[in-house]
């Protein structure tokens, strides 16, 4: 049997460290559960109000269905990464984007916008145009704006969302703008040019699952080329002056009809007044008339002395000076005349004979 010597120098300082080694170990137990528990505790997100989250597991959507892949609002606890992602979505945010794609600027960097052809001449591997159902160029620039429908689509099938909405409307306004023509389009076609160009991209999103809803289209500019944008502009001013004559015809009409329609109904009254106030006195005419005939074929020499009267006396009621002549010897009048004197105006009664004339 061998028989054990004194310690050696390792012996003696391999003790202390592996006392050191030991205690190390104790107190990294309490670290090790600490990390591991933050870790785990990593998962929990808050979703805030205006959110609505979805999980990816390993990169496959957790959930059977769309219901159960959208998590709302509140505290939600997932695996940590790199088991499960959380993609937060803002669905009640309203984005917007500009679309330049179709204007005449659209061209990349090699484009010579100095060149003195540039106004005049237009490169279509450099700018972006569209053609109208007549075959005429416009340039347009959109604002497009958009909220989150779908956020698991959003979230994994999706391409890049912006991406996919720029192409999606630009290819349904180049569409809508090749079913009308030029004119409409720069005049009173806007509207519905917007209208169909929305629900051709909105198609086209649902078709590419981007989960993606427009909200509204904006036309910014829409404009001929630069060339041409003078002769566009007397047609858009020839259009407006048409316009404004129309509704100041229309103006003029709705302030003119009435007013004649009054007069006329006026006239109309007026003439009916007359007619029953003539018809009357027409009446009235004729009883006296028929009074007057009645009296004369009872006493007609009364009647008659009465009616000579009358006829006098309204005969002469305007003469400042009236003198009465006596008639004739004999009471023929035949060749009796009366003469005025140029002076004092007196009348002269006398006779002569019947072929004498007074000058």
């Amino acid at each position: 049997m061998r028989k054990k010597g004194p310690p050696s120098e390792i012996g003696r300082l391999a003790a202390p460290i592996a006392h050191l080694l030991d205690a190390a170990w104790q107190r990294m137990h309490w670290w090790v559960g600490l990390m591991a528990l933050l870790y785990l505790l990593s998962g929990i997100t808050i979703i805030k109000s205006d959110e609505v989250a979805v999980v990816l597991r390993w990169g496959k959507l957790v959930g059977a269905t769309p219901a159960l892949q959208a998590h709302g609002p509140g505290l939600m606890f997932a695996l940590p990464r790199p088991v499960d992602r959380i993609v937060r979505v803002q669905v009640k945010r309203v984005r917007e984007i500009s679309v330049d794609t179709l204007t005449a600027g659209a061209g990349g960097p090699d484009e010579d916008d100095s060149s003195p052809s540039s106004e005049s001449t237009l490169n279509p591997l450099t700018q972006g145009y569209a053609l109208t159902g007549d075959q005429n160029i416009v340039h347009l620039a959109m604002v497009a704006r958009y909220r989150v429908r779908d956020p698991a689509e959003w979230a994994f099938y999706g391409a890049k969302s912006e991406d996919a909405l720029r192409v999606e409307v630009t290819a349904a306004m180049v569409r809508s703008l090749g079913e009308m023509g030029v004119d409409r389009v720069l005049s009173d076609g806007r509207k519905a040019l917007i209208a169909t160009a929305t629900k051709r991209a909105q198609a086209g999103l649902d078709a590419a699952h981007a989960g993606l809803e427009l909200s509204s289209l904006e036309l910014t500019s829409l404009s001929p080329p630069t060339a041409l944008a003078p002769n566009f502009d007397a047609v858009q001013s020839a259009f407006i002056e048409a316009e404004t004559a129309k509704k100041l015809a229309q103006a003029y009409a709705e302030g003119t009809i009435p007013q004649a329609q009054a007069g006329a109904d006026l006239t109309a009254q007026q003439a009916r007044a007359a007619g029953i106030s003539e018809l009357a006195a027409a009446h009235g005419a004729a009883g006296a008339f028929l009074a007057l005939d009645k009296e004369y074929r009872a006493n007609a020499a009364v009647v008659r002395e009465r009616l000579y009267r009358d006829a006098v006396e309204r005969a002469i009621v305007g003469a400042a000076t009236v003198r009465w002549v006596p008639p004739p010897m004999g009471g023929s009048y035949k060749g009796f005349r009366i003469t005025l004197g140029s002076g004092d105006r007196a009348s002269r009664a006398g006779s002569s004979s019947a072929d004498e004339d007074e000058e």
